[in-house]
């Protein structure tokens, strides 16, 4: 991909180069986050008997249609348990919320529309029809019903639905195994005090949180020193046992870094130029057919690229259809200035809905590719086409991030 690059072509490349993982099944538990590779078919009818939906008394309707009645109570009922005695006319029967309706009983009284009378009686002051509280067989999940198609991304709601239809074991994507590293004997991970050129190294714990995040299981390789035989020993490991590699630094065009010296020898990369600011450079090719994302060294920078290239890519990997952020058509209350430069800008910016019903964005005003600090509190990347930028009161599309808190 010589010259530079629209993003849009660039994300169209990685994505397309990144296909989804091999299915596998897995205890329906452990699927939580997952998406599921094959259609979920019940098997088993839910509820599996009729039962009450409430606490109270079950009757036969017609006993209840002159109230008040005074019925004898001739058995109890608690959830978890059953009664073999049938309910005839004029009697009724205490039970309690989820236990099975006696046989001959076709309707249920409320506990509050009833009084107790005596050990062995209630009056019941209501009349109701017959099915009142009763939740049939089979009402909710059917056996042979196609509950969820492949393709959904199992909830904790799902996996609750699972255990009720008794689905052991599901078909599904499985999360990527990501490797993320960072090289440089200039970091510092010690806490020490730092000589002259050191930094202290964010750049990886930032990536590790962002890929478990997004759905991924992360193995943290730590920092590798500047040495090509120990990245290139290391690289070669994550490839055998991992599904990506997210790496940062070193792909700035010109840039002699050992990260690229050696992923341009035993992968096969792209270095890319993206018409974008920030987050210009970006890498990216596999490695025994193990894509590997290549990220700038700036913090903010290695951010952007992970969040409009690596995240949608690795989505994809694991079987998800919306592989895109949610994102919106927002105000700028203060707009957003820039310069032409031929590039899509992408700004930080803090968004929230006001009591027009729009969202309103501001910048985060410090822009540079090494501020991290300004762009921790950003919820939003607003898209701001070449030009001149946007006056306040203008509309800009805007990618909200994960956890974005939007009210007013």
């Amino acid at each position: 991909m010589p010259g530079v690059t629209p993003l849009e072509d660039a994300q169209s490349f990685v994505i397309g180069a990144c296909p989804p993982l091999a299915p596998v099944t897995v205890p329906f538990v452990d699927a939580e986050g997952c998406v599921l590779a094959d259609d979920v078919v019940a098997a088993e009818e839910v509820p599996p008997f009729d039962n009450t939906a409430v606490d109270g008394y079950a009757v036969r309707a017609a006993d209840t249609a002159n109230p008040p009645v005074e019925l004898p109570v001739v058995d109890e009922v608690a959830a978890g348990a059953a009664t073999d005695r049938r309910l005839g006319a004029g009697e009724a029967i205490r039970i309690m919320t989820g236990a099975p309706m006696p046989a001959g009983a076709d309707a249920v009284v409320m506990v509050e529309e009833t009084e107790r009378v005596g050990d062995d009686r209630v009056r019941i002051d209501t009349s109701v029809e017959a099915g009142a509280a009763v939740r049939r067989a089979g009402d909710d999940v059917r056996p042979g019903d196609r509950l969820f198609p492949a393709g959904t991304e199992v909830t904790p709601v799902i996996v609750g639905v699972l255990a009720s239809i008794n689905a052991r074991t599901v078909s599904v994507v499985p999360r990527a195994r990501v490797a993320v590293l960072s090289t440089g004997d200039e970091l510092v991970e010690d806490g020490g005090p730092l000589a002259p050129g050191q930094i202290r190294e964010s750049n990886r714990k930032m990536l590790t949180g962002m890929l478990r995040e997004s759905g991924c299981d992360v193995i943290d390789l730590g920092n590798v020193r500047d040495d090509e035989a120990a990245l290139e020993e290391v690289l070669r490991d994550a490839a055998g046992r991992c599904d990506a590699i997210v790496s940062s630094g070193g792909v700035s065009m010109g840039d002699y870094d050992v990260v690229k010296a050696v992923l341009g020898r035993v992968a096969d990369m792209h270095w890319m130029q993206i018409a974008i600011k920030p987050a210009k450079p970006f890498a990216f090719g596999t490695l025994d057919g193990t894509p590997i994302f290549g990220l700038p060294g700036n913090p903010v920078s290695s951010i952007v690229s992970f969040e409009m290239l690596a995240r949608p890519a690795l989505r994809r990997m694991m079987g998800h259809r919306r592989l895109a952020r949610q994102s919106l058509v927002a105000i700028t209350d203060d707009g957003l200035g820039r310069r032409p430069d031929g590039k899509v800008h992408l700004m930080r910016v803090l968004a929230e809905f006001h009591d027009d019903g729009r969202c309103h964005v501001r910048s985060a005003r410090a822009q540079g590719s090494h501020q991290l600090a300004a762009t921790a509190l950003s919820n939003a990347i607003a898209v701001v086409p070449d030009g001149e930028g946007l006056p306040p009161g203008g509309e800009v599309a805007v990618v909200l991030l994960q956890g974005a808190a939007l009210g007013a």
